[in-house]
């Protein structure tokens, strides 16, 4: 077996990678069964490089906040700001901390810097402003896109004035309550202001939609595409609300198919402008449904990539990222008989195997899940084997800067 195994592995470049799908993906995800190890981000950083030199590739989307993320694409394209800034307001999850993710803004800038802007890179954050512990006001995504309209059509046709979003919105604390995450009754969601935001958000977006030809001339197509991005973020946020302050068993599935459904709008989004390299938890983008456990209460849901993969086909490519030891954390040598244990076994310290092949080449064995004594990290679900592309599989990860959190 391990022989078979091995023929199905091959060195981790794009070359590989490509060999394995049956077309250019519009959108490649990457996925990592981790947060808060370089290594990793440093091997997504060398296959987003090759992709650009080699496919054509633009535009790289990374699990953070989409809002914040313009003020990182803002740098990368026409140098707003400075390195520093960008790090520090253009991340969400702590990720600006990261090296790797600095190294990373740092060659899109200066790959940038003096080409057209038909050849520039650019740069997104796929999540919406949400955190573990909270989600943000909708007054920064409302207000932008209000103010966009404002700009360029007539005041007539607006559903609103800027005082009224003020009024209705009142203070930003309200809604990023982190006491509203556990407890539904500290939520602001479903009050008589938040269900009158949800309609004029509604409205707005529906004016962008029809003088979509008219903004177009009067902005750009980048100019349009923003506001696109603000009434994507600002009904989410509403609709994301709306379930914090709910108080059925629904809550917490509602809750994580509202952030999927985000995430997914949003990298449609990204692959109207062409190809990219999307990269987040493997749980974000597997094309399987997404299950846990809250207590007794079992948990479903579609994940980002399983939306945007029943919508883009074979333009959507996904690959898995398995580890073998992360000894720094407590996970050990896998046991030799999990998917992990048997890459593990293999002399190598990184491949690309077709998973699909090594599905087939297991058919007659079933692996055991392996079991991770770290909260932090999600071992490949054999289960979900078959429905991948590829697996990206890193032997050993080695202890570095301890970037983001884990208590």
């Amino acid at each position: 077996m391990t022989a078979a195994i091995k023929d199905a592995a091959h060195v981790v470049d794009v070359a590989s990678v490509m060999g394995l799908l049956p077309a250019r993906p519009r959108l490649l995800a990457l996925g990592e069964p981790t947060h808060g190890e370089d290594v990793l981000l440093e091997l997504r950083n060398e296959l987003f490089r090759q992709l650009v030199e080699r496919e054509g590739y633009r535009t790289i989307a990374i699990e953070s906040d989409c809002m914040m993320g313009l003020v990182v694409d803002d740098y990368v394209t026409s140098g707003t700001g400075t390195l520093d800034e960008a790090m520090e307001r253009g991340f969400s999850h702590g990720f600006g901390a990261s090296a790797a993710n600095r190294e990373l803004v740092r060659w899109m800038r200066a790959y940038n810097n003096g080409r057209p802007a038909s050849e520039r890179l650019r740069f997104a954050g796929f999540d919406g402003p949400l955190e573990i512990t909270a989600a943000a006001s909708p007054r920064q995504a409302l207000t932008a896109l209000h103010a966009y309209l404002t700009a360029r059509v007539d005041a007539d046709l607006l559903p609103c004035t800027a005082e009224t979003l003020d009024r209705l919105l009142g203070a930003d604390d309200r809604w990023a309550n982190p006491a509203a995450m556990m407890d539904p009754s500290e939520s602001v969601g479903q009050t008589p202001e938040a269900e009158q935001l949800r309609l004029l958000a509604d409205d707005l977006v529906a004016l962008l939609d029809t003088q979509t030809p008219h903004l177009i001339a009067a902005s750009s197509r980048d100019g349009w595409d923003r506001a696109r991005l603000y009434g994507r973020t600002a009904i989410g946020l509403l609709r994301y609300h709306f379930w914090m302050a709910d108080t059925s068993p629904s809550r917490m599935a509602g809750l994580l198919g509202a952030r999927a459904s985000m995430m997914a709008a949003n990298l449609l989004a990204i692959a109207e402008r062409g190809p990219a390299l999307v990269h987040a938890n493997n749980g974000h983008l597997q094309r399987d449904k997404s299950s846990m456990r809250m207590g007794d209460l079992p948990l479903e849901w579609w994940s980002a990539g399983a939306i945007v993969s029943a919508q883009l086909g074979e333009e959507y490519a996904f690959m898995a990222t398995a580890l073998g030891t992360i000894r720094h954390r407590g996970v050990e040598t896998p046991p030799p008989d999990t998917i992990e244990g048997l890459l593990y076994a293999l002399p190598e310290d990184r491949y690309v195997v077709d998973a699909r092949q090594l599905s087939e080449i297991l058919r007659d064995v079933t692996p055991p899940p392996r079991e991770s004594p770290w909260y932090g990290y999600s071992p490949l679900d054999p289960a979900h084997l078959a429905s991948s592309d590829a697996i990206v599989f890193v032997k050993d990860v080695p202890e570095g800067q301890m970037w983001w959190p884990v208590a």
